[in-house]
């Protein structure tokens, strides 16, 4: 324990001594970050985002407490041309059961059990690479709703509804945009050969 807390006072010293060397500097002048292009599809915003990426753009929507105006969940798909793959956001409240994962469902449609990757202050959160089939299924589900299915600490299961109004319209714009928008993210550098 002595030795963490004298190795991070010795770097804490060092950093200071080197930022005390450093020639000044202008300070930047702070830039405000380039807003999205957004476009709403019934229930779903599409997004592009003013980036170079792999996946510039996304298809989103967020439910909040009509009330208190907090978030009750959001939902975010991005399409990797370059992959031919998804990446899904789900955000759902704090104080959810970690191990018990959560499941989307429609009324044709169950998703396997997706696990959570990160909670912080704002919630708890799913962050993975999915299926494509994963997506195409929510695309054909029938009916205007889905339910995302959460369980509690205490064991109580939950069911928090979302909008499937505008899905596979959104959807299939985002995946167009993402295609002509999107900057392969750069290759490696080829090894040497001795």
């Amino acid at each position: 324990m002595m030795k963490t807390v004298l190795a991070g006072a010795f770097m804490g010293l060092m950093t200071g001594a080197a930022l005390a060397q450093a020639p000044d500097a202008a300070p930047a002048a702070p830039t405000a970050p380039a807003k999205p292009e957004v476009k709403t599809v019934q229930d779903w915003a599409v997004r592009c985002f003013p980036v170079q990426s792999p996946s510039p753009c996304d298809i989103f929507q967020e439910l909040d407490n009509q009330r208190t105006g907090q978030r009750v969940i959001s939902m975010s798909i991005a399409y990797y041309p370059s992959l031919n793959r998804h990446a899904l956001v789900v955000a759902v409240p704090l104080e959810v059961s970690i191990p018990a994962g959560l499941k989307l469902q429609t009324s044709s449609f169950t998703s396997p059990m997706l696990k959570y990757r990160r909670c912080d202050r704002n919630g708890c959160y799913i962050e993975m690479a999915v299926d494509n089939g994963l997506i195409e299924s929510l695309a054909r589900s029938s009916g205007d709703g889905g339910k995302i299915n959460i369980s509690a600490d205490n064991g109580k299961a939950y069911s928090l509804n979302f909008s499937l109004k505008g899905f596979s319209a959104a959807h299939d714009d985002m995946v167009s945009q993402a295609r002509v928008k999107a900057k392969a993210a750069p290759a490696a550098p080829a090894a040497a050969n001795p």
